[in-house]
């Protein structure tokens, strides 16, 4: 009896084991696991759209892909980003071009002064320059989907109407948001974000220009009642995958990620700009700020002032082989179909 008993289960067992053998992969695995990298902290909006993005993927594969999120630089830092995404330190990374001015000409080409009035153009206009001119530092990875920050604009402990009132005027700005102000007439002064609340109640610095969702989130609003909106650069982002990781993907999982490259990148832009609209909302309630729109005469002497920054980048970009004036004749098309939406 004990002897026929072990029969049967062994019986079982093998058979078990042979339906295991035959079933599909995706039967019997596990989700496909990836890990995607991003430098600023969790709050800020490059993680915002990466936790979207992680949402929107696992709920359209129906739960074939787990993402697993680093905000804060825990797994890649900022400036290596690209080159950990390229080695495999982490399947997915987010990076901002700006920080390798060098390395990415043709992306870049949208922190130019072009006036972009708002994140949502600014990221779909990025998106239409990727997919025209492919760069070829991006040929090692494939790239997801780009978005872009708002625009930089002035706010001060004084108000700004002119360039002769924003001459010598010492503002925090960095890159190339620092070029700009330089060339408009204001001194740059370079520090980190944290740092610029408390130069600001010493006289250190009279404002900052930077997108305007940084009165609301780092409360410059309490102190710097004035703003000047010029649309200034913006900086441009992009999230990137390893190579290998997806060729490997199947088909469906890559339709999907696909799918998501140009929505993400509108979805990304329009949150930014809800972001900004509250910041100044809230910063109107708190600290009745004033907001000066320049008019247009004026705003054509401070274009003037900026144009040689964008023939300088088209002189460069020409000289390394690219068709920079074609790059930002491209810009201002693309600027002008999305305006118009």
């Amino acid at each position: 009896m004990k002897k026929s008993l072990g029969f049967i289960v062994a019986g079982i067992f093998l058979a078990a084991v042979l339906t295991m053998a035959w079933m599909p992969a995706s039967a019997t695995a596990g989700p496909i696991k990836l890990t995607y990298a991003n430098f600023p902290p969790a709050p800020t909006f490059p993680c915002v759209q990466m936790e979207r993005w992680k949402t929107e993927v696992e709920k359209r594969t129906k739960g074939k892909v787990a993402v697993q999120t680093f905000p804060g630089g825990t797994l890649v830092d900022a400036k290596g980003m690209m080159d950990g995404v390229i080695a495999g330190t982490a399947d997915i990374g987010c990076l901002c071009m700006a920080y390798q001015p060098g390395r990415f000409i043709v992306t870049n080409a949208t922190a130019l002064p072009m006036g972009f009035p708002d994140a949502t153009v600014a990221s779909l206009v990025l998106w239409d320059l990727y997919a025209k001119y492919k760069p070829e530092e991006f040929s090692k990875v494939k790239v997801l989907t780009m978005f872009a920050c708002a625009p930089a604009n002035i706010y001060a402990t004084v108000p700004v109407h002119n360039l002769a009132e924003l001459k010598g005027l010492q503002l925090r700005a960095s890159g190339g948001v620092a070029e700009v102000l330089k060339a408009l007439g204001g001194t740059p002064v370079g520090m980190p974000q944290s740092e610029t609340p408390e130069a600001l109640q010493k006289g250190v610095v009279k404002g900052a220009v930077s997108s305007l969702e940084t009165l609301m989130d780092f409360k410059y609003a309490e102190l710097c009642r004035n703003v000047t909106i010029f649309n200034g650069p913006i900086y441009p982002f992009a999230v990137v995958m390893n190579m290998a990781k997806w060729n490997s993907l199947p088909k469906d999982v890559k339709k999907v990620f696909d799918a998501l490259r140009v929505e993400q990148a509108e979805w990304t832009g329009k949150y930014m700009d809800e972001h900004v609209n509250k910041s100044i909302a809230w910063s109107k309630e708190n600290y009745k700020i004033q907001i000066y729109d320049l008019p247009p005469a004026e705003m054509a002497l401070w274009n003037e002032k900026m144009a040689p920054i964008i023939a300088k980048w088209v002189e460069n970009a020409t000289s390394k082989g690219l068709p920079g004036a074609a790059i930002v004749d491209d810009m201002k098309a693309s600027a002008k179909k999305y305006q118009g939406k």
